[in-house]
């Protein structure tokens, strides 16, 4: 790995670290950064799994005041996001290298586009709540059943590759749980965490995780994760959700037509 390798990545965890601690997209930013080093996909995805360890400890961190009271609902939904991260590292692993090469330009246009849409989609399911609480609807703290097993798959996708899968779980919990937008994104943040944490320790015990790229990759998620939500206290996050998503939609383009 030479310096400006590591620098690549370094900055990419940076930018991984602070997208995904507030939009839930950080292997749209991370993702392709192992690609441009010359990790084939499988390998630069589990060594990306591995990497985004440090955005999930950057964003809890983070969040901190926003998960304040939320304990019985951490431990409620922890052992979804552990099982869910676990069953999606074994369908990457006992799929073909093949298979998840040719559906990857799809989750990363998946992902671009659901990056792109995720105000109007945050706007369509908070007004969506309103109307059913103005009609009398009563909303239960962590929503009813059908929360729980929505949640398990998004940490499936999320251990499976894991791009957009902080949005529709954000999506899923403004919807569906009585959470402000502020404490559902930190739920979200912590629920994640866990299914990336299990999903790399599999990937470490038996996937071929490239180990230079991981240390850059770690710290600049740890420092992105921290620093994403003052960060987008202070910048406007239109113009960085679009460079993004206009850039992972070339990519995805780019990966479709090798």
């Amino acid at each position: 790995m030479t310096i400006g390798e590591i620098l690549l990545l370094l900055a990419a965890g940076v930018g991984a670290g602070i997208v995904g601690s507030t939009a839930g997209l950080a292997s749209l930013v991370s993702y392709p950064a192992l690609l441009l080093v010359g990790l084939p996909p499988v390998v630069a995805n589990v060594t990306n799994t591995v990497g985004l360890i440090g955005s999930s400890i950057g964003s809890v961190a983070g969040s901190r005041p926003e998960l304040t009271g939320q304990g019985r609902t951490l431990l409620r939904w922890a052992p979804i996001g552990v099982v869910g991260g676990i069953l999606g590292a074994i369908l990457l692993l006992v799929g073909s290298p093949a298979t998840f090469g040719a559906i990857v330009p799809f989750l990363v246009a998946m992902a671009s586009v659901l990056l792109l849409l995720s105000p109007n989609l945050r706007r369509f399911t908070l007004a969506r709540r309103e109307r059913a609480v103005g009609a009398g609807a009563v909303l239960r703290p962590d929503g009813g059943p059908l929360v729980p097993f929505l949640l398990f798959l998004g940490c499936v996708y999320g251990g499976y590759f894991g791009a957009a899968a902080g949005v529709m779980i954000l999506a899923l919990l403004l919807a569906g749980t009585d959470r402000t937008l502020p404490v559902a994104n930190a739920i979200k943040n912590f629920v994640l965490g866990c299914a990336n944490a299990v999903a790399a320790v599999t990937f470490s015990l038996t996937a071929d995780v490239d180990w230079s790229a991981v240390p850059p990759l770690l710290v600049g998620c740890v420092v992105g994760g921290r620093i994403g939500p003052a960060v987008v206290r202070r910048i406007p996050a239109t113009g960085m959700r679009w460079f993004i998503g206009i850039a992972g939609l070339a990519l995805a383009v780019k990966l479709w037509i090798g």
